[in-house]
């Protein structure tokens, strides 16, 4: 079988819109598969392993759950998959040393041409054929994970949907040349959501010719 078009969604941190972004590109390629993965440890909550939300799902192996049975839960972000129109959902739910094995596995288990998988940690271990990170145009932290995945992030993607692309941009251009954390943007090209058609489009191109 074909390996599938493999699309990682990354963000400066969490709620930048991440999700969001990966349901509106499930909306435009339906039949293609979503993964979420979640690293769990005792401080991922909290101060205490009892805060951790997934603290009692880890164990000494990945753990991936896969179907509409095992990953749908309303408002949480694999329901929104589901709801976006996805084809299957898998959620791997790992410790930090169990990144690796766990995106393996989940890949493995892909049907579909393509999937879409939101995280940061895993780019480190898996070749992925495009990859954008999700920011607000107000900048603002950059969590380690979302540092080193800048490495291999083919744009940005500014989330704010009440502002103006253009405004948008602005926004960031300030944070950026205020904020050191700033260079790690290099020259990655910057889009917002009145970009979003074109970046369908982009993507829509890349894996047609992956796939020839």
């Amino acid at each position: 079988m074909q390996r599938p078009t493999v699309v990682a969604i990354g963000g400066f941190t969490s709620q930048v819109g991440k999700t969001t972004l990966m349901c509106d590109l499930l909306r435009a390629f339906p039949g293609w598969e979503a993964i979420k993965t979640t690293r769990g440890h005792y401080r991922s909550c909290g101060k205490v392993a009892d805060a951790c939300c997934v603290s009692h799902l880890l164990s000494d192996e990945p753990l991936i759950r896969s179907g509409r049975e095992q990953t749908y839960e309303r408002g949480k972000d694999t329901g929104r998959y589901w709801d976006a129109g996805a084809a299957n959902v898998h959620w791997v739910i790992v410790t930090e040393e169990q990144v690796e094995q766990g995106i393996k596995n989940a890949l493995e288990r892909i049907t579909a041409p393509g999937v879409f998988i939101e995280g940061n940690s895993f780019t480190e271990f898996v070749d992925v054929d495009l990859m954008l990170m999700v920011a607000r145009a107000s900048g603002g932290k950059i969590k380690s994970s979302a540092r080193r995945a800048l490495a291999v992030a083919s744009a940005l993607y500014l989330s704010d949907p009440a502002s103006s692309g253009s405004a948008a941009r602005a926004e960031f251009a300030l944070w950026r040349n205020e904020s050191v954390a700033g260079k790690l943007i290099g020259d990655l090209p910057i889009h917002t959501r009145e970009d979003l058609p074109q970046l369908i489009a982009r993507l829509q191109r890349l894996h047609s010719a992956l796939a020839a």
